[in-house]
């Protein structure tokens, strides 16, 4: 089973691939990605990485907290999103 991290205050040049390796020391990363601005383009300063179970709690222990690129991490277990009400627009 595998579990999705959410990693906050990234630099704003992180990219998926340096999640990736980030996170590859602590088991396999089935996926990778930083959040896009759809606007901009830019980064939107954190992302999410899902791997392996056992991993992920060692790779949240280990790197919460932790510098990367300059910038200190928060990583912990994603939290689903809330359920937003739909609006028409007319």
């Amino acid at each position: 089973m595998s579990k999705n991290i959410y990693v906050g205050n990234l630099a704003w040049g992180a990219t998926d691939e340096d999640l990736n390796d980030l996170f590859a020391d602590y088991g396999e990363v089935e996926s990778a990605r930083v959040i896009m601005d759809r606007e901009t383009g830019r980064s939107r300063g954190f992302g999410f990485v899902e791997m392996e179970e056992q991993g992920a709690d060692q790779a949240i222990e280990a790197l919460n907290g932790s510098s990367f690129m300059g910038r200190t991490l928060r990583v912990n277990e994603a939290q689903p999103r809330p359920s937003r009400p739909r609006t028409r627009r007319f």
